[in-house]
């Protein structure tokens, strides 16, 4: 077994899982991808085999095919030998309310954004026991699990269960030396916060970011690679006393009870 540390990553083409790839190769982890976009997958590979010399699996796929997920774990073991750490981060998700939610729609979100990390780090935690090495699992939630929009019924009940599933891992595996956190991003900017459409099919994404980004006290989205950072200093030795919890980053808008425009209505001197 390589004494390389071994990440895997999951929704690695794009956004917070680009990121994340990039900083993990930059640290000199050996590094897993996992995405339903095989050619961008492919690119970043390339790109990061490039820039940082370090080695890749790329296992292209769709988390919602059993086959396919089942398949993560062992195929990373036969070609790197071990995991030490298991980012759960990617996402599917359509925008409507409960009212017009299918179950078809409701199970496949479930499946991608629950089932898939709760059985990834089932897996993950059991060949880290295995292996005696310990590690982390870090789960890529949503603020919105605690500021629902009511545009995403399954989406925020699983990333809610999610939550609740990180406290429960933790407890489970800490004392295999696994840790289990999570990662509750707000308003980030990537592929799933510029797909808002109004009922003609025109792109308002830049209307909702105006009106979220009065609410946030730094005044500002947020950068897929600052949540990248972040993730990796959670599966780092400086954050090693951290388990069952989930950080936000959000600039501070989950706290705040009103946008700044009305602040400054009250107070124009202050805000």
């Amino acid at each position: 077994m390589s004494n390389q540390k071994v990440v895997i990553i999951t929704g690695a083409a794009g956004g917070i899982g680009k990121a994340t790839a990039l900083k993990f190769a930059e640290d000199g982890y050996a590094v897993t991808l996992c995405d339903l976009d095989a050619d961008t997958l492919q690119a970043l590979t390339d790109g990061i085999d490039k820039k940082y010399g370090t080695r890749c699996l790329n296992i292209p796929g769709d988390l919602s095919d059993d086959f396919y997920l089942q398949s993560i774990i062992p195929k990373t073991i036969e070609k790197w030998g071990r995991i030490d750490v298991l980012v759960n981060n990617a996402a599917w998700r359509t925008l409507e309310s409960m009212r017009t939610m299918e179950m078809e729609i409701w199970e496949k979100t479930l499946k991608i954004c629950l089932t898939a990390p709760a059985f990834l780090t089932k897996w993950a935690a059991a060949a880290m026991e295995e292996k005696r090495t310990g590690g982390v699992i870090v789960n890529v939630t949503s603020m919105m699990s605690e500021r629902p929009s009511g545009t995403g019924s399954a989406y925020i009940a699983a990333k809610g269960a999610l939550e609740s599933f990180i406290k429960e891992s933790a407890v489970t595996y800490g004392r295999s030396a696994i840790r289990v956190v999570g990662i509750a991003p707000g308003y980030i900017d990537t592929e799933l916060s510029n797909d808002y459409l109004d009922p003609e099919g025109r792109n308002i994404s830049d209307q909702l970011v105006t009106e979220i980004t009065d609410a946030i006290p730094l005044g500002r989205g947020g950068k897929p690679e600052e949540v990248a950072d972040a993730i990796l200093w959670l599966s780092s030795e400086s954050a090693a006393y951290i388990t069952g919890t989930t950080l936000v980053i959000d600039g501070g808008f989950k706290p705040n009870f009103s946008k700044y425009s009305i602040k400054k209505l009250q107070f124009p001197e202050e805000f």
